[in-house]
């Protein structure tokens, strides 16, 4: 099998070049991802923790004693970063280990939400009712970015299956019928163009998905791979119905 695609690939340098660059490009790729799970992570975990904040203050507890309880409870990511605040907190002040947990994160919502509770602690504002508020404001915000992320996601699939997969193959399908090689057709610079085709097609249908999900950078490191798959599929599929 394996030499198969070797010898099927043996004309299609442009191919075996875009399956290089994207088997590297993977490693490139991934991180990305790893990074916004879990930062999504955190930042849906980010309202329980501030609701439980505000009812641990309400029951008597300080901020600081009350951010202890939350680290015991929370066995989570942010727990994790909590617990190392609090430990630091005793080497340094506690400003500066909310501003270091903050950065840990590397979350915009939550470097938001530690920036305005130190900003109520200096101006002496209701803390307990400023996190109740922060709670209900961001749980409401992380729902309309999940459903977001869900009704997006499915058509940036869909977008990338069908250009890089689905229509390849059908191409090829209708051109191995209709133009059989076994039935003397000679298409070698017609495969040319059509592999080039579907694998600017891939990178396009690739840099839409990424634009349509506001990750557009990150899904730059899969336009080499995707590429390449699309005209793989295409000249694969044409030998095995017309070759």
């Amino acid at each position: 099998m394996l030499f198969q695609m070797l010898e099927l690939l043996r004309d299609q340098p442009a191919i075996l070049v875009l399956f290089t660059f994207g088997l590297a490009g993977i490693f490139g790729g991934i991180p990305p991802m790893v990074e916004r799970a879990r930062r999504r992570k955190i930042e849906n975990d980010l309202p329980a923790m501030l609701e439980a904040l505000a009812d641990s203050m309400g029951a008597g507890l300080g901020l600081q004693q009350a951010m202890q309880a939350e680290a015991d409870r929370n066995t989570g990511v942010l727990g994790e970063l909590l617990r190392q605040t609090l430990v630091e907190s005793k080497a340094s002040s506690f400003d500066a280990a909310l501003a270091n947990f903050a950065a840990k994160t590397r979350s915009s919502q939550v470097q938001r939400v530690m920036n305005l509770m130190s900003t109520a602690i200096e101006q002496d504002a209701p803390l307990q009712q400023v996190l109740n508020n922060l709670a209900m404001d961001y749980e409401r915000l992380n729902d309309l970015m999940n459903q977001r992320e869900a009704d997006l996601g499915g058509s940036a699939i869909m977008i990338i299956m069908f250009i890089c997969c689905g229509l390849p193959l059908l191409i090829a399908f209708i051109v191995g019928q209709f133009a059989a090689a076994k039935q003397g057709f000679q298409l070698a610079s017609f495969h040319k163009t059509f592999s080039l085709f579907f694998g600017a097609s891939a990178m396009v249908a690739v840099g839409v998905s990424g634009r349509m999900l506001g990750r557009f950078k990150d899904m730059l490191w899969w336009l080499p791979l995707w590429s390449a798959v699309a005209m793989f599929l295409y000249i694969a599929g044409y030998e095995a119905i017309g070759g």
